[in-house]
């Protein structure tokens, strides 16, 4: 009995020692930008897998990356942040070609890549078939990353955000259906397949919805921030683990949850303080976990693993490639032919040459079963396409925002922004000035100080409305950023009628008119 506690308390002592390992090597690249300015060029989370590629040559080896690690432990909250920080009004309104990406788009790239990697280097259509499945889901949050430091446009992130959220689910759905085809354990028929679909997607949005309106509701009872912020983390681990014992997709549910959570729960049960400290705490922890994810996808690497399996790597990264953007290009069409609204051939473009693979890809591989003979060859063939997606087209696509002139104006916004909140801030400092009029002060002195701020208001004021006029697009960024602030004000009053009693709660559904219909423009 001693010897069992000393071993499990060497165990426990090991792990400590690898996670604060992991955590400081994480933490450490993080610093570089701010060291090296050149480091600023490359997007955080791809800086880890380069850092950790270094490890992996040098053969230091963190920790043994497993497909529980992945999905029960960062998947969850990478998908909950996600999904909380989504708006529904934009998800609204391109939810049809997020749909045709996520759902069509998956079954073209799993079926082009398959017959690709049979036909050309001979691989089993069993095995081609677990690679296609494993690399079908996307995973954009270096791109996405990089879009909101740009600046780029919102509708961009939002369809490459809401693909990856969606066909996440798709993917595993998927990918489970043919390790069950793989094994003999069901016929690969179409009927069979469509209702488990069904079933596996109607029991996460069931459930995730449930327990997102619950959670919704139960927040009006009480205003305690760190409660509040706990049932967000206990809800996305929750929800996860609740659907899978279920037999329903828990990235699905998540998903639902988040949605429910980011755009309905925290607008009628959280007051503003709480909401900001919620969206940071998430903010916070999907930084975090994406730290360790990149860093260890890069240190996970086996070089002769991958050079192994080089010819297939090269196939299927340019099955993957071309599928992805016969998917794109014509889902894009069809989507436009439904809902009359045009993706431009720019967007279209990113989508396509953004669609990186990431942690979801390797963790669908890693959980291919022992007893299927050509496991290490899935292992090595996504491992190497994750690879190339990641530094090869994580690498460029900032210089091909470049080309299809896409780059925003952030930079410029921000000096605005800086330009007005130092405005606001004099005047206020100004008022106060003029309204103290405490004994002691030398009259002089206090005129001297309103004079210096009437001149510094006055420099401020010429600066503001001159980036006005030479940027007229500020104009109506400061008129949407008002309008915001004005559809917050709104929501928090129904949110405080709610909470007190005088609103019945059947009528927060105005809240969804608030946030989806605004007023008129």
């Amino acid at each position: 009995m001693v010897l069992e506690g000393a071993i499990a308390e060497e165990v426990i002592t090991n792990n400590l020692k690898q996670f604060l390992l992991v955590l400081s090597v994480s933490l450490g690249v993080a610093t570089l930008p701010q060291i090296f300015s050149w480091f600023r060029q490359i997007p955080y989370t791809l800086l880890l897998v380069i850092v950790g590629l270094g490890l992996a040559f040098a053969d230091v080896r963190l920790v043994i990356l497993s497909p529980e690690l992945i999905l029960f432990i960062f998947l969850p909250p990478l998908l909950f942040e996600a999904a909380w920080n989504l708006k529904w009004s934009e998800l609204k309104r391109d939810l049809v070609p997020i749909c045709l990406y996520a759902v069509l788009g998956v079954l073209i790239t799993i079926a082009g890549v398959a017959i690709a990697l049979n036909q050309f280097v001979a691989v089993s259509l069993t095995t081609a078939l677990l690679i296609a499945a494993s690399l079908s889901a996307t995973d954009p949050v270096s791109v996405t990353a990089l879009f909101r430091e740009l600046g780029v446009g919102s509708r961009l992130v939002t369809l490459m955000e809401g693909e990856s959220l969606f066909n996440d689910g798709m993917a595993v759905v998927a990918f489970g259906f043919l390790v069950s085809f793989s094994l003999r354990t069901v016929e690969l028929e179409f009927q069979p397949i469509l209702v488990e679909l069904f079933t596996v997607v109607g029991i996460g949005i069931a459930v995730g919805a449930f327990i997102g309106f619950g959670i919704s509701y139960l927040t009006q009872r009480f205003d305690l921030p760190l409660v509040e912020q706990s049932l967000t983390l206990v809800s996305a681990y929750g929800t996860y683990l609740i659907i899978e014992d279920l037999g329903g997709s828990g990235v699905i549910g998540v998903v639902t949850t988040g949605l429910i959570l980011g755009n309905f729960g925290s607008r009628i049960g959280m007051n503003p303080r709480t909401r900001v400290i919620v969206s940071e705490f998430w903010e916070f922890l999907a930084f975090f976990v994406n730290s360790i994810v990149f860093l260890l996808i890069g240190d996970q690497i086996r070089f002769a693993s991958v050079g192994d399996n080089l010819q297939i790597i090269l196939v299927t990264v340019g099955a993957m490639i071309l599928m992805r953007a016969v998917a794109i290009f014509i889902l894009s069409k069809l989507s436009t032919s439904i809902t009359k609204a045009e993706i431009t051939l720019p967007d279209q473009t990113i989508l396509w040459w953004g669609g990186l693979r990431g942690s979801v890809s390797i963790a669908l591989a890693l959980s291919v079963p022992t007893i299927l003979p050509e496991r290490e060859k899935i292992i090595a063939t996504v491992f190497g396409v994750v690879l190339f997606t990641l530094l090869v087209q994580g690498l460029t696509i900032k210089p091909l925002l470049e080309k299809l002139n896409l780059l925003g104006d952030a930079p410029l916004r921000e000096e605005y922004l800086e330009l007005v909140a130092r405005n606001v801030a004099l005047e206020r400092v100004l008022q106060h000035l003029q309204a103290d009029k405490r004994p002691g002060i030398d009259p002089e002195f206090r005129r001297y100080q309103g004079k210096l701020l009437e001149g510094e208001l006055a420099n401020l004021q010429t600066k503001i409305n001159k980036l006005q006029t030479e940027y007229p697009n500020l104009q109506s960024f400061t008129t949407e950023q008002f309008r915001g602030e004005l559809l917050a004000i709104e929501a928090d009053t129904y949110a405080e009628f709610v909470k007190s009693g005088r609103l019945n709660k059947e009528l927060a559904s105005l809240l969804e008119d608030v946030f989806q219909n605004g007023y008129e423009k």
